[in-house]
């Protein structure tokens, strides 16, 4: 025996069939609503004058790297190395192997 489930979606504004579950984010909080081809176009239209004067959320600027972060980079691959850790040349050093180092060697 089979069991045939069907999801169908239903416009969240006008209770009419939807055809797709559109996704945004307001005051820090991501919200999805199911619209029919008509609602996400107005959604869309309505929302065309703010997303083109908005600018992208992104991570951030990166901080540029000093000489002395980067040896204290350095330092820390050297003792990660004699201490038979394995860790990268480039790259993010594992929180746990920074707080080791720390705590082995008294430094912050």
């Amino acid at each position: 025996m089979a069991t045939k489930t069907t999801v169908e979606l239903e416009d969240d504004l006008d209770g009419g069939p939807a055809d797709e579950t559109v996704g945004f984010e307001f005051g820090g909080t991501a919200y999805e609503i199911d619209l029919s081809k008509k609602n996400a176009a107005a959604f869309r239209k309505q929302l065309a004058p703010f997303v083109e004067h908005a600018r992208r959320a992104g991570q951030g600027q990166r901080r540029p790297r000093t000489s002395a972060s980067l040896h204290r980079s350095g330092d820390i691959r050297a003792w990660a190395k004699q201490q038979g850790f394995v860790v990268r040349g480039r790259g993010r050093i594992p929180a746990g192997v920074v707080a080791q180092y720390e705590a082995a060697t008294g430094s912050v």
